[in-house]
């Protein structure tokens, strides 16, 4: 079978899940090629999925020995790249995308993206201009370039985007990236009406295109509580000393990123960002008939651990690691019985703050419920029932870390959480912008800033839009403030 067949049936057996026999015909398809391919960042991913991820990073060694190959086949090693953490040689993969290939927008915003994480964000919004101007409709690249700095009244895209967007029309992307882009910018200016408007034709552009119905996640974290009663989960064990893994869980934009980012400013903390490292675990270890959480309550700890450990252990780091999945939260249960003296730290934030944040988000295939104000109240209300589990079933063992009180007073709050995490505290570590660790979150931009409490109440500056998310959040019977 020649090489390129092989290429084809490889991505259809990925595409369909069966790992082990992609893998076969990736390693066949490489296995005389005199110079780098595509193909070789698709064996890569294959490892990374199957828990390999040294054997990974081998084949990406190899490949970059090989004859020069095309800007496709380095933009492949440098996504497997980031995913192994290895973001210094990610970005120079994807230098050398651009050069092989200037004038294809998405090398650009790749670029754009990886320079971002790493904290050179001037040199991320020069890679937007150069993505937009290769191509006007790479509409990424315009909300990318909104998110990377506040945006000032003598410096902005306001207009850009308003004249972008009505060339557009009604297209569906265009109106969703740039109505967020237009938002986010619009908010950075204080014109809060104007901003609400675009928020809500861009969530509004991104519910119609979804397949979703949020009784399902409510069903699901119902059933989750159901299978990890109380009494079925011991209490954490005393241990003395920093543990291997800490969890930050949590929904998204609600101050995990900050944590992580005061947390890896500790000698000795890594952070494997957020990975799927252990539901993957968890899946492996399930059975494979049956209820889907009960194979999963069942799963075996010992083998859901050596899995964990598989993923998680790249070699990096000797001391800590964080896992910062914020939809960890679901397997909070599966966590303590698979890694008892691991750290698990639940970030709060109020309700409203919260909710908006989510819904002034954009967000990939995840967190779907977060583009309708019903749906979000739904969705909130299930999350805090499935945290009260937790936390009557773990009590001290489920550590929590209010937003507010982190923004307010970050060092002693944050020298509690590493006293409770058995880490050394340094007061240096509020200085996240200082902090070179690499961030792949929607924060990665805000966190090259210092520590900020001005987000804070935000939702205020849009009480009279929020009234039906205020209604919804009520009759779900979530607590909220008198003046909302």
């Amino acid at each position: 079978m020649p090489s390129s067949s092989l290429d084809i049936e490889a991505f259809q057996l990925f595409r369909a899940g069966r790992l082990e026999d992609a893998l076969v015909c990736a390693e066949q398809a490489v296995a005389n090629a005199g110079m780098c391919l595509p193909v070789h960042g698709l064996l890569a991913t294959i490892l990374v999925r199957l828990g390999r991820v040294r054997d990974a990073d081998a084949v990406i060694c190899r490949a970059l020995e090989l004859k020069a190959g095309t800007a496709d086949a380095y933009d492949g090693l440098a996504y497997v790249s980031a995913a192994l953490g290895n973001h210094r040689r990610a970005s120079a993969l994807y230098q050398r995308a651009t050069q092989l290939a200037p004038q294809t927008a998405r090398f650009w915003y790749n670029l754009a993206c990886s320079e971002r994480s790493v904290g050179r964000l001037e040199d991320a919004e020069a890679a937007c201009d150069r993505s937009i101007a290769a191509e006007a409709a790479q509409y990424p690249s315009y909300l990318l370039r909104s998110e990377l700095r506040v945006q000032t009244s003598e410096f902005n895209h306001v207009e850009e985007l308003r004249l972008r967007l009505a060339a557009e029309g009604s297209e569906n992307r265009a109106c969703m990236f740039l109505g967020y882009a237009l938002a986010k910018e619009l908010d950075d200016l204080q014109r809060f009406d104007e901003a609400f408007h675009w928020f809500s034709k861009a969530a509004g552009a991104r519910r119609s295109r979804l397949a979703y119905d949020v009784a399902v996640d409510e069903e699901k974290m119902r059933r989750i509580a159901q299978v990890y009663p109380s009494e079925s989960l011991a209490k954490v064990p005393h241990t003395t000393g920093a543990p291997r893994y800490i969890f930050i869980v949590g929904l998204p934009r609600s101050g995990t990123t900050l944590l992580e980012r005061i947390l890896t400013g500790i000698p000795g903390v890594a952070s494997n960002g957020e990975t799927d490292n252990f539901s993957r675990a968890l899946l492996a270890a399930s059975g494979d008939t049956g209820d889907v959480f009960l194979r999963a309550a069942h799963a075996q700890a010992e083998r859901v651990a050596a899995n964990y450990a598989a993923r998680a252990d790249t070699g990096s780091s000797n001391g800590s690691i964080i896992e910062k999945l914020p939809m960890n939260y679901l397997y909070v249960g599966a966590i303590q019985r698979a890694l008892p003296h691991a750290k698990i730290l639940w970030v709060r934030r109020s309700p409203l703050d919260s909710c908006f944040a989510m819904y002034r988000t954009l967000f990939g295939e995840a967190y779907p419920f977060s583009y309708d104000f019903e749906e979000l109240a739904r969705y909130f209300a299930a999350y805090e029932k499935l945290m009260n589990h937790w936390r009557a079933a773990l009590g001290p063992g489920l550590y929590e870390v209010v937003y507010e009180d982190l923004v307010q007073a970050p060092e002693p709050v944050g020298a509690a959480i590493a006293n409770h995490c058995g880490l050394a505290w340094t007061p240096a570590a509020i200085d996240i912008a200082k902090n070179t660790a690499v961030s792949l979150t929607a924060s990665a931009a805000q966190v090259r800033r210092p520590i900020y409490g001005t987000s804070s109440g935000r939702w205020r500056h849009y009480r009279e839009h929020l009234k039906p998310l205020v209604a919804a959040l009520r009759r779900c019977g979530v607590d909220l403030p008198q003046d909302a």
